[in-house]
C-alpha cells in the first residue's frame, strides 16, 4: 500500500469535505486535522505550529503521495522542497503558493512529479502567481486550470484519483 496523506486548508480539516472523499476513494489514505485556524494567530505561528504537526508524520515513512489543498499545498510545497527524497508525488489543489513565507530564491527547482489542479474563477489565491512561483520550483509540473472556483468541489468529485494516484 503506498503513503498517501492529505493535508487540508486553512479552515478546513481533514474531515472536510476533500477528507472524507479521499478516504473513501483512496482507502488508507491519512487525513490528519491540524491546529485550527483563528484570527488570534498569525499565519506564519500557524504555519509552524502545522508543519511542526506534519513532519513527524512524514518522517515516520518514505515516498509519500502529498495531497494538499490551499494553506495545505503551502506545507506540502514546504516540506517537499526540504525533502524531496521523501515524497514520490505531490498533488496541489489551489495552493497557497503565493505567501511571503514561500521564497522561490531560497530553494532549487526540484524534480519530483507536481500535478495541480487549480480553479479560473479562484477568488481567494491568485492562480497566476501560484503557477508563476510553481513553475520556479518543480521542473516535473503539470498545471491544471479548471472551470471551478477555490473550493475545488466539482473538480474533485470528478477527477480519477486512483489513476492519478497510480500514474
Amino acid at each position: 500500500m503506498q503513503n498517501i496523506i492529505f493535508i487540508h486548508g486553512l479552515e478546513s480539516s481533514g474531515d472536510g469535505f476533500k477528507g472524507q472523499l479521499l478516504r473513501r476513494t483512496l482507502p488508507g489514505c491519512l487525513t490528519p486535522n491540524f491546529t485550527p485556524y483563528t484570527p488570534q494567530i498569525s499565519i506564519k505561528i500557524l504555519l509552524k505550529e502545522r508543519m511542526n504537526q506534519l513532519i513527524p508524520i512524514l518522517m515516520k515513512k518514505v515516498k509519500w503521495i502529498i495531497i494538499g489543498s490551499s494553506f495545505g499545498g503551502l506545507m506540502a510545497t514546504l516540506f517537499t522542497l526540504e525533502y524531496p527524497s521523501k515524497v514520490s508525488k505531490l498533488i496541489l489543489l489551489a495552493p497557497y503558493l503565493s505567501n511571503i513565507i514561500l521564497d522561490p530564491k531560497k530553494y532549487s527547482p526540484i524534480d519530483v512529479p507536481v500535478i495541480v489542479f487549480h480553479g479560473n474563477y479562484d477568488e481567494v489565491v491568485s492562480i497566476n502567481r501560484s503557477q508563476m512561483l510553481a513553475e520556479k520550483l518543480f521542473t516535473k509540473l503539470i498545471y491544471n486550470k479548471v472551470d471551478d472556483d477555490h473550493s475545488l468541489k466539482k473538480t474533485v468529485e470528478a477527477l480519477d484519483w486512483k489513476n492519478i494516484i497510480k500514474n
